[in-house]
This record gives structure tokens, C-alpha cells and sequence, in this order.
């Protein structure tokens, strides 16, 4: 389903970091990171063809990241515990995919197919 894509995962959980890279390798990715802080996170954002986002890295919002994925066209989900979603839903507007963790193994691998698979026909037009 996400053969030959680099997805970014920037999670500062290990075991939910750890059990997403295997997931999204199982089902044909290459995976960036994962990434733990948000400074890490954007020295791969370049490289992804897509991205999951914990949105609280100890601390830290990882609105840098999603903002530069945002600038370069690169689609993202977000894969959070976070309770106020009103606040992602301000800052990237309603078509925002949020997964509340822990989200099951095959929705995810579902919702990023889904996902690129609708940005795969813009991003050819664009090129």
C-alpha cells in the first residue's frame, strides 16, 4: 500500500515511534527518523514524501515541522494524544487528518494510503 514512499515519523515515544516504523515498513515504506525532537524532525522533512506527526514532543509543539511539510507540499497526518484538536483545527483548517493515539495499526496504513494516493494526482500536475 505505501511501497517505496519515505514517511517521516516524529514521535518522541519510543514504543509507539518503534511499533509505527515497523507498521509502515510492513505495509512498504521507507521510513525518516523517527524523529524525537522537533529540531531532528526538520533536518529529514525535505526527504518525505509524506509524515506522522506527534503534535506534543516533550514539551514542544511540532508546528515547525508540519509547517515546513505545509511550505513544500509534503502531506502529513497528525497521531496525537492531545486533548484541545480545536487548536490544530485553527492552525491547518478542517481538512486536517488527526488520529487520536493509539490509533489501530491498519487505519493508520489505511488514512496515509488514502491520503497520498489524493495528493499523488496534484503533485504530478505540479511538476
Amino acid at each position: 500500500m505505501l511501497d517505496d514512499l519515505n514517511i517521516l515519523i516524529v514521535e518522541d515515544e519510543a514504543l509507539i515511534a518503534l511499533d509505527l516504523a515497523m507498521t509502515l515498513e510492513d505495509a512498504g515504506a521507507d521510513i525518516s527518523g523517527p524523529c524525537m525532537t522537533v529540531e531532528n524532525a526538520l533536518a529529514w522533512a525535505e526527504e518525505a514524501d509524506l509524515a506522522v506527526l506527534d503534535v506534543d514532543l516533550r514539551g514542544e509543539d511540532v508546528f515547525p515541522v508540519a509547517d515546513r511539510l505545509r511550505l513544500s507540499g509534503t502531506p502529513f497526518i497528525f497521531h496525537t494524544g492531545r486533548q484541545d484538536l480545536a487548536v490544530l483545527r485553527e492552525r491547518y483548517g478542517d481538512t486536517v487528518i488527526i488520529m487520536e493515539k493509539p490509533a489501530r495499526s491498519d487505519l493508520i496504513v489505511s488514512t496515509l494510503a488514502q491520503v497520498i494516493s489524493e495528493y499523488r494526482p496534484t503533485r504530478q500536475q505540479a511538476h
